[in-house]
């Protein structure tokens, strides 16, 4: 998105590294992801949402800003069919019992995106289009997203909002961007504010007194997490104050009811996280939980 944007990346090669630092890179399997069909990604967004990538020139080396927040370039259409591609992609695998998870480490993120346009550094959204493959193409009856990003995950409340297979858990910092304010909690809706300063401690309540009992309640087939570290206390992008032991933990609680309820199923992708230290290290606790190493 341009060489001043914390939306880089370096962001994945922060990640990349930090797998090989911590000596697990090689316990891992790894997969190239394929890119999505366009039916795929038009079973959570409009076509104008989706001609808006799509329609760019593909040539030269300019930037063309959607917002002032994110721009495309002509490598956006096929990163966020990638992206999209890997998150369906994983779907699968996990459906079908390749593999008993997957971490998706894909960028542009998908959160913000709206069914109807990009928005916050976001093309399509990842998890929603995941989301709804699950439940539209392979059958699935309930599934539940999870986001612990910083910021509200407003583009999947919007997907979902009526969507009576979908429970929605997150946590966010309020008042910030996207600067909405979140749909009432329901039985499938418990997306909850948290004020700037918010430390591990009382997410870690939340998550016992607030998501888990409604995902226990909900019974998920399968659980999508939108994996933001920008929470982590070193992030500037944030002003929360988790610490990799805190995703470590939320991983471990979701993991526990994936096996009750979802036979373990889990596809977790990467949202946000822009301080690259605690990125790469917060994606490495989180995946040795997802691994049980």
């Amino acid at each position: 998105m341009g060489q001043w944007h914390p939306e880089s990346p370096a962001r994945l090669q922060a990640i990349a590294d930090q797998l090989i630092n911590a000596h697990i890179d090689d316990l891992l399997e790894h997969r190239e992801a394929p890119l999505a069909d366009l039916a795929d990604i038009a079973r959570n967004h409009s076509p104008n949402a989706i001609d808006i990538v799509r329609s760019q020139p593909h040539e030269g080396d300019d930037y063309y800003p959607i917002d002032g927040d994110t721009s495309l370039n002509r490598h956006s259409w096929q990163a966020a069919l990638r992206a999209a591609g890997a998150a369906v992609a994983a779907t699968d695998a996990v459906i079908d019992g390749e593999i008993d998870n997957a971490f998706c480490s894909v960028r542009p993120p998908g959160h913000h995106a709206r069914p109807s346009a990009p928005m916050g550094f976001c093309l399509f959204n990842n998890v929603a289009i995941a989301a709804r493959h699950a439940l539209d193409a392979r059958g699935l009856k309930r599934v539940a997203v999870v986001d612990f990003d910083v910021h509200h995950g407003n583009g999947t409340e919007e997907a979902f909002r009526d969507e009576r297979r979908v429970l929605m858990a997150s946590f966010f910092q309020h008042p910030y961007y996207p600067y909405v304010d979140p749909l009432p909690v329901t039985p499938n809706r418990v997306n909850v504010p948290v004020p700037a300063y918010t430390k591990g401690d009382v997410v870690r309540q939340l998550v016992l007194d607030k998501w888990l009992p409604a995902l226990n309640a909900f019974k998920p087939e399968m659980i999508f997490i939108s994996a933001g570290f920008d929470a982590h206390r070193e992030d500037d992008l944030g002003g929360m104050g988790l610490v990799e032991a805190d995703y470590a933990w939320m991983t471990e609680q979701l993991m526990a009811v994936a096996r009750k309820h979802a036979r373990g199923r889990i596809v977790s992708c990467l949202e946000g996280g822009y301080n690259l230290s605690a990125l790469g290290r917060s994606v490495v606790a989180h995946v040795k939980a997802l691994a049980e190493i």
